[in-house]
């Protein structure tokens, strides 16, 4: 039976892991996920759990521990943002390669510089191509049920890939909300114990971790992540699919929000969401056929579903929190076309980048989109796909 408690975002994650009780966490404080391993170091001090916790002094060391403990034959977890996932840039990448399923909550914020502590997705999207999956969080439920499937998706036999949680810095990891925990037994069964085929410490079958790779077998061992990488879109509707027969709660690759008969669109992820919803909701009274496509699953990219859901819309908004810096736009909206036309659809497009270093989006910004989304279907034109939404206006 469900327990309803009263949360941050940061205690959510922290208290997910301590249900889970990893047999290793290792991390180094960055804001504004600090307050997960804090919270965490008071469970083990406590003796709630008997995971070893390693405070090291970065955040490299922090990936590099969990990845020789993974290796090890260990179950692993961390946290971090920002400028500490920059730092652990190298072992993010060795961790996918190596096929180690580490868990870490990635509490997003904008990557310096100059140097801002709040909000935007800049991390994650610096490492969207890393071999990570990649989970959003609307708000601090999503965050803490994200996590409890978390071990189960990255474990899999067929994945054995790492996998991060994310969730809006500050808005969600600092807010409290209303939320529904399970109980602590009910979690260890569901996630379950961690029994890897091949480990370090398994003296029946010396091996090695890490090895030279060279021409002869780096592309092969290349492809075989990214055969787990597809594998992982049914492994994680599977398990989605037993979360909400244990806790009613249910999850898909997205949520689409009032969209089956909408005509206009935005696609966002993360705390966003909510605040579409809101919109969405006032523009329906007003008899204005609005929707959402809430992105809950970002790797693997679920191109052809999403194309399938957008398909009968008048208009999109894809709306991106990172710039990519290429003149061309933000990376979510470079997926979604890209989707749409692999699968020989049209929708009139448009791209906003939004809420960078933490800038206030409003239930006006987002009526503003709707707005020119209405004026798109109207005219039949796009005239600008590139936009920003929120940018103060230079003063003359």
């Amino acid at each position: 039976m469900s327990i309803r408690e009263r949360l941050s975002g940061n205690e959510a994650a922290a208290t997910a892991m301590k249900q889970i009780n990893p047999d290793v966490v290792a991390a180094f404080p960055i804001t504004p996920s600090t307050e997960i391993p804090q919270y965490f170091s008071t469970f083990v001090d406590n003796g709630v759990v008997d995971t070893e916790f390693v405070a090291v002094e970065s955040e490299h060391s922090a990936m590099s521990a969990c990845i020789g403990a993974e290796a090890a034959g260990a179950r692993a977890m961390t946290a971090t943002s920002a400028n500490g996932l920059s730092l652990m840039w190298e072992m993010i990448y060795i961790a996918s390669s190596l096929r180690l399923p580490i868990v870490l909550s990635l509490v997003n914020r904008a990557v310096s510089g100059p140097l801002n502590i709040h909000c935007d997705h800049s991390d994650a999207m610096g490492v969207r191509d890393a071999g990570w999956i990649m989970l959003f969080s609307e708000n601090n439920q999503e965050a803490y049920d994200n996590l409890l499937m978390a071990h189960r998706i990255a474990e899999n036999e067929n994945v054995q890939l790492p996998l991060m949680v994310c969730q809006d810095g500050f808005i969600t990891s600092h807010s409290i909300e209303n939320i529904e925990l399970e109980e602590d037994e009910e979690v260890k069964k569901f996630v379950g114990t961690y029994k890897p085929k091949h480990y370090l410490l398994n003296d029946k079958e010396p091996i090695a971790v890490g090895p030279l790779d060279l021409q002869g077998f780096l592309f092969e061992h290349k492809a075989q992540q990214a055969e787990a990488m597809k594998n992982a879109k049914d492994v994680i509707l599977k398990v989605s699919e037993d979360f909400e027969k244990w806790t009613g709660r249910h999850y898909g690759l997205f949520e689409e929000y009032k969209l089956n008969d909408a005509e206009i669109a935005i696609v966002c992820m993360n705390s966003t969401a909510g605040t579409t919803k809101f919109v969405v909701d006032n523009l329906r009274k007003q008899g204005i056929k609005a929707g959402l496509l809430k992105l809950r699953v970002f790797r693997p990219f679920p191109s052809t579903e999403i194309a399938k859901a957008l398909s009968h819309l008048k208009a999109v908004a894809v709306l991106d929190r990172a710039d990519s810096l290429n003149a061309i736009g933000g990376a979510l909206y470079s997926d979604i076309t890209s989707s749409m036309y692999t699968e020989n659809l049209h929708v009139p497009m448009v791209n906003y980048v939004y809420g960078i270093g933490g800038r206030d989006t409003k239930s006006t910004d987002i009526e503003s989109v709707f707005t020119d989304l209405q004026e798109i279907v109207k005219t039949n034109k796009v005239e600008n796909p590139y936009r920003y939404l929120g940018l103060r206006k230079e003063e003359k």
